[in-house]
């Protein structure tokens, strides 16, 4: 007899039963049927143990005894072989267990008329009579189309913003006394010297402290900042005398 049913289908059976998954077209979500033991596999497990027991016994008895045990072991291994997974008994019952997991399953699917897709419970317009794909729920589709706009009313708004108005410049990022990180301050956060840039008296380009030779012309940047009063060495970049506050 035959069955219209969902292609989207995972045979799970073995020799020693049947089971299978049932997927739906929309979500891919599933359910999977009762396991069913095959009644071959029962009858070759009897035929094995009773093919041992009977080798066992012609073993112990002997003569006609023994070749009776061994016919009927090889008797057992026929009855194996007859019974194994290729066997139309197998199949038989393969079909059959098939037919009664999709009857098992089919409370869960509906047929969609519009695309012909088998499709959860979950994924079904009772209000339409047909799957989401084909008529989304008004409440979600509201909600995805709302969300979609607010996501391009964001872009668009960011492309225009101003993020940030600061002068983009050099910044000593390590302060060059302490080898610390020095903060984006004037002073060093650790020591607290000074982080000002130095200026190049050669060509006017600003270097950033610690740095002994400028970047755009070469120039030596460690000049001597002693005061001419006092005779203070002053740090690099200082414009008053830190021991008597001459202007250098």
């Amino acid at each position: 007899m035959l069955h219209s049913f969902t292609r989207n289908y995972n045979d799970l059976s073995s020799e020693s039963g049947f089971q299978f998954e049932f997927f739906c077209d929309c979500c891919g979500n599933g359910y999977k049927s009762t396991f069913v033991e095959s009644t071959t596999y029962g009858q070759r497990n009897k035929s094995e143990r009773f093919g041992r027991m009977a080798s066992g016994l012609g073993g112990l008895l002997g003569g006609k005894a023994n070749d009776l045990g061994w016919a009927l072991e090889r008797g057992s291994d026929f009855i194996n072989s007859k019974f194994s997974g290729d066997s139309p008994q197998w199949r038989k019952e393969q079909e059959e267990a098939f037919d009664k997991a999709q009857a098992e399953v089919r409370g869960q699917f509906k047929k969609c008329p519009a695309c012909n897709s088998w499709v959860c419970n979950d994924c079904w317009n009772v209000d339409e009579g047909l799957c989401t794909n084909c008529a989304p729920r008004e409440a979600s589709y509201v909600a995805q189309a709302r969300n979609r706009a607010m996501q391009r009313n964001i872009d668009e708004a960011a492309e225009t913003a101003t993020v940030w108005k600061g002068n983009i410049e050099n910044r000593t990022t390590v302060c060059p006394k302490c080898g610390q990180p020095s903060g984006s301050g004037k002073f060093c956060n650790n020591c607290g010297a000074p982080l000002s840039l130095n200026i190049c008296k050669n060509c006017g380009a600003t270097v950033a402290q610690g740095l002994k030779f400028c970047g755009e012309c070469g120039s030596p940047m460690q000049v001597s900042n002693k005061c001419p009063s006092c005779g203070f060495e002053n740090e690099p970049g200082i414009k008053f005398c830190g021991e008597c506050g001459t202007k250098l």
